[in-house]
């Protein structure tokens, strides 16, 4: 039996392209535009992988994912994410929310349907969720984004890769507070308030320019 697939795609053109490529592959594909559809289509079915992307008319694939996660029986279905934000920071927080996967658009089909398969295979004898309830599945995964990064807090540094970050001590206490609440819409009054403190003079602009300084050392 063909492996059963998500795809929540508001994009018509690319959803052709990634249906027919992984159909081509022997899955078989449902093709939700909005999140409302893909919440009921997972209640409604089962699916052996979702694919979702971040960025859509009603909501955000990340919310959904956070809600699967969070849910027994969906809590361990592998989950590939589709962005077009492809930062190094912005693929950590889509894995640390708890996706599988992270491709960035624009992408190959190929490379897609080949991860999907990947997945697939990694998965294993996991459960299909979605439907009715009861599945069996296997404790999740460690988040890959936790072993991406390594957060001394002691010491005040973190490591990508094993490799410390040359951070100063606001970017660490940015990108710890970022860590922390990954898959979370932070303000930017959140983020001086993490940084810099409830008394700092600093602005918004300075938010932006010491998160576009932590993407340059990421």
């Amino acid at each position: 039996m063909s492996a059963r697939l998500l795809l929540l795609e508001d994009d018509p053109a690319i959803a052709r392209t990634v249906a027919y490529a992984l159909e081509r592959d022997g899955l078989a594909v449902t093709h939700s535009l909005l999140v409302d559809d893909a919440r009921r289509q997972i209640r409604a079915a089962h699916f052996d992988l979702l694919v979702l992307d971040v960025g859509l008319p009603d909501g955000s694939g990340l919310d959904l994912l956070r809600e699967l996660r969070n849910a027994s029986p969906t809590a361990t279905l592998p989950v590939l994410m589709l962005s077009a934000h492809g930062e190094e920071i912005d693929r950590v927080l889509g894995l640390e929310l708890g996706a599988d996967d992270y491709l960035a658009k624009p992408f190959s089909p190929r490379e897609l349907a080949a991860r999907v398969k990947a997945l697939l295979r990694r998965a294993g004898g996991r459960t299909s969720a979605g439907g009715a309830t009861g599945a069996v599945h296997s404790p999740p995964a460690p988040g890959s984004a936790r072993s991406l990064f390594q957060d001394d807090e002691a010491g005040q540094r973190i490591s990508l890769r094993g490799q410390p970050l040359p951070l100063t001590r606001r970017e660490y206490r940015l990108l710890a507070h970022l860590l922390r609440g990954a898959g979370r819409i932070h303000s930017r009054e959140a983020l001086l308030a993490a940084a810099w403190g409830d008394d700092s003079d600093s602005t918004d602009r300075t938010v932006d320019t010491h998160i576009k300084t932590l993407r340059a050392k990421l």
